[in-house]
């Protein structure tokens, strides 16, 4: 995959299309599919959709009573097992779980995430955000490979940002060791770090006929913004001077139940067959950021880039297997 492949394909579909209208016609009847952060959010309707269309779904699950309410009413479509990102002994005892239970998975959706943060540290006192947005999807992905690797033609969808263009991969200091803090910074580095899984990921899932992309779902109102104060929000221009969406939030942002559409088009498109790593926005692939690109759309070329992809896999295993 090259950057002159960020090319839209003219899918036919608009940013605010809904589930239905990406999937009609799809049949996922006998497909298994993983939707990380599938409980809520636009994770929740991203697994509402995938059951809907015939798929066996299953949800890792930090917060047992939170999923439980809010996956009531899907029945046996939809089952949980316990999982956090954060922890990569709970990450390798899912998989161990998986492995004993399942022959393959069609579909790994690597959805859950965190934004702009308060400086945390998880597992061997990684930076919070690349920890859980990229480390823990990291562990898990490589560890279903052999999952993946059964299933007749398996995609993983990996949910970045156009927050990515915020920052590359801070090379020298990934985890905030010798500089200081920026949550938004650190924002970007984890959702780029995600787009170049993609990248990687798909190369080497190319020799059993698998695919990996990257996604931007949009401007959603979501718990993701849980760590995002009123005040900020209304600063951004997202919230109006009494904490309710802006007029322009309320032009551009997505519902909930919209922001899943890029995924389940990244998951399912066969416009995508002999694609590989590609990012995607608004129900198709996303063009390269250019000087005539519109505020919030377009991808940079750092994170597309196949040599960074490669040396943040090698750079990814290291510190996965130093914590291990």
């Amino acid at each position: 995959m090259s950057t002159d492949q960020q090319t839209p394909l003219g899918s036919g579909f608009i940013p605010k299309s809904e589930p239905d209208q990406i999937l009609a016609g799809v049949d996922l009847d006998g497909a298994t599919a993983v939707v990380t952060g599938g409980y809520s959010g636009i994770g929740l309707e991203t697994t509402k959709a995938l059951a809907a269309a015939g798929a066996k779904v299953i949800v890792p699950v930090r917060t047992p009573a939170k999923a439980e309410e809010n996956l009531s009413g899907l029945g046996d479509a939809v089952t949980t097992m316990a999982m956090d990102l954060a922890d990569l002994e709970s990450v390798r005892a899912f998989t161990t779980d998986l492995g004993d239970r399942l022959d393959s998975i069609d579909l790994l959706i690597n959805n859950a995430g965190v934004m702009a943060t308060p400086e945390r540290r998880v597992g061997p006192g990684w930076e919070y955000q690349f920890g859980i947005n990229h480390l823990g999807h990291f562990a898990l992905t490589t560890q279903l490979m052999p999952l993946l690797e059964r299933a007749e033609a398996p995609r993983v969808v990996a949910l970045s940002s156009v927050g990515h263009q915020r920052s590359g991969i801070l090379w020298d200091d990934i985890h905030y060791e010798n500089t200081e803090y920026e949550k938004w910074e650190a924002y970007g580095q984890a959702k780029t770090a995600n787009a170049l899984f993609a990248v990687e990921l798909s190369k080497r899932m190319s020799g059993f006929g698998g695919r990996a992309f990257s996604v931007h779902p949009g401007g959603i109102f979501t718990p993701l913004q849980r760590d995002l104060d009123i005040e900020e929000q209304i600063q951004m221009g997202w919230l109006d001077e009494n904490g309710q969406p802006s007029k322009i939030a309320a032009a551009i942002f997505k519902t909930p139940s919209q922001g899943c559409t890029t995924t389940l088009w990244a998951a399912t498109s066969p416009l995508l067959s002999d694609k590989h790593g590609l990012y995607c926005e608004d129900c198709d692939v996303a063009q390269l950021v250019g000087p005539d690109s519109p505020r919030g759309v377009h991808v940079a070329p750092h994170a597309v880039d196949e040599d960074q992809a490669s040396r943040l896999w090698q750079v990814s295993e290291e510190m996965v297997a130093a914590a291990s």
